[in-house]
């Protein structure tokens, strides 16, 4: 009988990826999410995980939940015995909890809190946390190893993942955990201190992303304890580097602004991805070039594609 995963914000873009990833992978997703970061489909049922059924030919049990909501978390603790947990949910806009810190504070601490309690009550020892590069702030060196100081974060985002991550490692003598780390790539700026002025970030693919994530539960079964990995390309592009590489790969012309910084940004961050090639087997294997030629291919069957592409950055 497969294993049950419970994948928490498992609507959204990079939960609904490893919701793929778990059943290619032999696993049995449950999903809950509560829209915060995803589209409502039909019969109450994210369109995301309508898709992948439609895709994968199956059905996946899905629950529109908040994991604020203690009870209800506990009711679906009680209806299934799951062997691991993988935790997506949360509130993840840098610029929207500098705006909104108290709100960040309390949705992503609580959530992440009351799950962490319920696991516990209900002998649930394996957790892959998504955090974020943002735990590091401006990084000291680049890439970023796993060795980095974490806690000097330059936003309350950053600083909730790195709260969370303090919580399981001080949990973490009487349970299994690991915990996976990405870069955020949301960039804003033309005058930082990089190539041409704008962010500098690791871009990874979220299938490689994804694919990390089931690579890092698969490791739980070595009772591994506390483990933390770096998921990245190991390479840092800049903003307008990778618009270049969009118009390459699309032949089209990309429209853009120079928007200034956001508060709390910082100019460059990039992974170094060995310690998971190491120990997890794992390695992106979409480089650059790559993941914009699959953008490009899906934007001409994917309106909501074109839409990111063309306005997430506006030419003057």
């Amino acid at each position: 009988m497969a294993e049950k995963v419970l994948v928490t914000g498992g609507a959204g873009y990079i939960g609904s990826h490893c919701v793929v990833e778990l059943i290619e992978a032999g696993y049995q997703p449950v999903v809950v999410d509560n829209y915060s970061n995803a589209v409502r489909g039909e019969g109450n049922v994210a369109e995301s995980i309508r898709r992948i059924e439609k895709i994968l030919n199956t059905s996946i049990e899905f629950h529109e939940l908040d994991l604020l909501d203690r009870p209800g978390l506990e009711a679906l603790f009680k209806k299934h015995s799951f062997s691991a947990v993988m935790h997506f949910a949360g509130l993840k806009a840098v610029g929207e909890s500098v705006e909104q810190p108290l709100r960040y504070y309390r949705v992503n601490l609580t959530a992440s809190m009351n799950l962490l309690e319920v696991m516990q009550a209900h002998k649930v020892h394996n957790l892959v946390f998504s955090s974020s590069a943002t735990v590091y702030g401006d990084p000291q060196h680049l890439p970023i190893d796993e060795q980095h100081p974490v806690g000097a974060c330059t936003n309350p985002y950053g600083k909730t993942k790195y709260f969370i991550e303090e919580m399981i490692k001080d949990h973490c003598k009487a349970e299994k955990v690991a915990v996976g780390r990405r870069p955020f790539l949301n960039v804003f700026g033309n005058d930082y201190e990089t190539v041409d002025g704008t962010g500098v970030r690791d871009y990874i693919h979220v299938v490689d992303l994804a694919k990390g994530h089931i690579a890092a539960l698969k490791k739980l079964k070595d009772n591994c304890g506390c483990k933390v990995y770096n998921l990245g390309t190991g390479k840092g592009y800049s903003v307008l580097q990778m618009v270049k590489a969009m118009e390459k790969a699309s032949g089209k012309e990309i429209n853009y602004k120079n928007a200034p910084r956001r508060e709390g940004d910082i100019a460059s961050c990039y992974a170094d991805p060995r310690l998971a090639e190491k120990e997890l087997g794992w390695k992106a294997a979409f480089d650059l070039e790559r993941m914009c030629k699959w953008a490009a291919r899906h934007d001409l069957v994917n309106p909501a594609l074109k839409i990111l592409i063309n306005y997430s950055v506006t030419k003057h």
